[in-house]
């Protein structure tokens, strides 16, 4: 005998969790790099993405803009008071929102007291205990200091803590020439066979002139956005003020950094030599036709000098 049973209701599949994109910026010191995190990372979350600000910059400026000038305990100083209280750090001693941003500062040492490096690489060791990889972001944006060369602010490259790198520069040589070693971290990793790349480049202040985009498509990246040196722009990020706003002045500017630099590919780019790097600027700007003049010991002694024959006894065949 047949028995009819009710068709039963398929087990719901596994819904797949998305992985975390993560974004580590680097740019020249002062070059506008928080600036553009701090309302890149308030744009996206308008959008309804889960974001995650992490300063990794010792100025700790990121997130003093973002909280419109006020500074948040960083992750060491912060670990190294609960350590000396007998305590351990909670995420709500070093993490803090705004309008749906989540952000925190990993902090620095005072001059002459440590080694910035190192202090990123035991600020991401006390991440990972608090939980780091299990967090459920769409973004975490990651703002490091570019002229600074020591193994910890590479850190995202060399580990491949991130899948790609954004670039921020203007139109004159120090910025690029940072550009430009960020570029060469990134090629120099993948030919160890690392998976970073370069997603493009944000020209901050941009006057026109053209020589940060001749940098980009000289080194093979895309251009994401190009923010005009403004006076609005710049009064209102000297008062700690989010410009990034829907609805805003230059909102449609951030929601389409925020599209490019998350659905920009990670590229390797080829990075410049430095003379082709000075080839992006005119002559007179970086004093192309100097002779480089060999200096003499007469030179460094401040005198001529009389040659004194050798008291060295040379053996033939020694």
């Amino acid at each position: 005998m047949n028995v009819l049973t009710e068709p039963q209701a398929p087990e719901p599949a596994e819904q797949s969790v998305p992985e975390t994109q993560i974004i580590a910026i680097y740019g020249k010191g002062g070059i506008g790099k928080s600036f553009t995190l701090a309302n890149l990372s308030y744009m996206m979350a308008q959008q309804g993405k889960r974001v995650l600000l992490i300063g990794c910059d010792p100025k700790s400026d990121t997130t003093s803009l973002l909280f419109g000038g006020r500074s948040c305990p960083t992750i060491i100083e912060t670990s190294a008071r609960k350590k000396a209280a007998g305590e351990q750090v909670a995420i709500g001693d070093v993490c803090f929102k705004r309008d749906g941003v989540f952000a925190m500062e990993l902090g620095g040492p005072e001059v002459g007291r440590g080694c910035g490096g190192r202090g990123i690489i035991h600020g991401f060791e006390l991440l990972e205990k608090l939980g780091f990889h299990s967090w459920g972001f769409d973004y975490v944006l990651l703002d490091f200091l570019g002229d600074v060369v020591c193994g910890g602010f590479g850190l995202p490259i060399a580990r491949d803590m991130c899948q790609k790198v954004i670039v921020v520069g203007s139109n004159d040589l120090q910025s690029l020439y940072v550009a430009n070693n960020v570029c060469s971290a990134v090629d120099y990793f993948r030919k160890m066979g690392g998976n970073v790349g370069v997603a493009g480049l944000v020209i901050n202040k941009d006057d026109g002139t053209g020589e940060a985009q001749a940098f980009a498509a000289a080194a093979g990246i895309p251009v994401l956005a190009s923010i005009p040196a403004n006076e609005d722009i710049r009064r209102k990020s000297a008062n700690y003020e989010i410009i990034g706003k829907p609805g805003g002045q230059w909102a449609s500017m951030f929601e389409a950094l925020a599209v490019a630099a998350t659905g920009a590919p990670p590229v390797r780019p080829t990075p410049l030599t430095h003379d082709a790097l000075l080839n992006l600027f005119k002559g007179e700007t970086v004093g192309r036709g100097v002779v480089l003049e060999p200096a003499s010991m007469a030179d460094m002694c401040g005198k001529e000098l009389i040659e004194k024959p050798s008291l060295e006894v040379i053996y033939e065949g020694v």
